[in-house]
């Protein structure tokens, strides 16, 4: 599936901000946080991490939908391309 570069590099740029996010929660665990301000941070970064799968889909499926029978044949069909849509959801 093709990922146009921009959203490429927006993915690597969000994949870093979360990477910063999990450092921060493991400081907060050996800071001994309290538990909600942890899982706080916890649900802001999975949220985030969802947030690069849907974003990555939207664009990979935008190029399938401007050339079907090319994805099909590259092995992402609109059916494939959907299943891992709901893997997300």
């Amino acid at each position: 599936m093709e990922i146009a570069p921009e959203v490429r590099d927006d993915l690597h740029r969000r994949l870093r901000r979360i990477e910063g996010q999990v450092r921060g929660i493991q400081a907060m665990l050996e800071e001994e946080r309290e538990c909600r301000d942890v899982v706080t941070q916890i649900a802001a970064a999975t949220k985030a991490l969802e947030q690069v799968g849907f974003r990555m889909l939207a664009s990979g499926l935008t190029h399938c939908l401007q050339d079907p029978a090319k994805s099909a044949r590259e092995g992402y069909p609109i059916e494939e391309v959907e299943r891992m849509f709901l893997k997300l959801a």
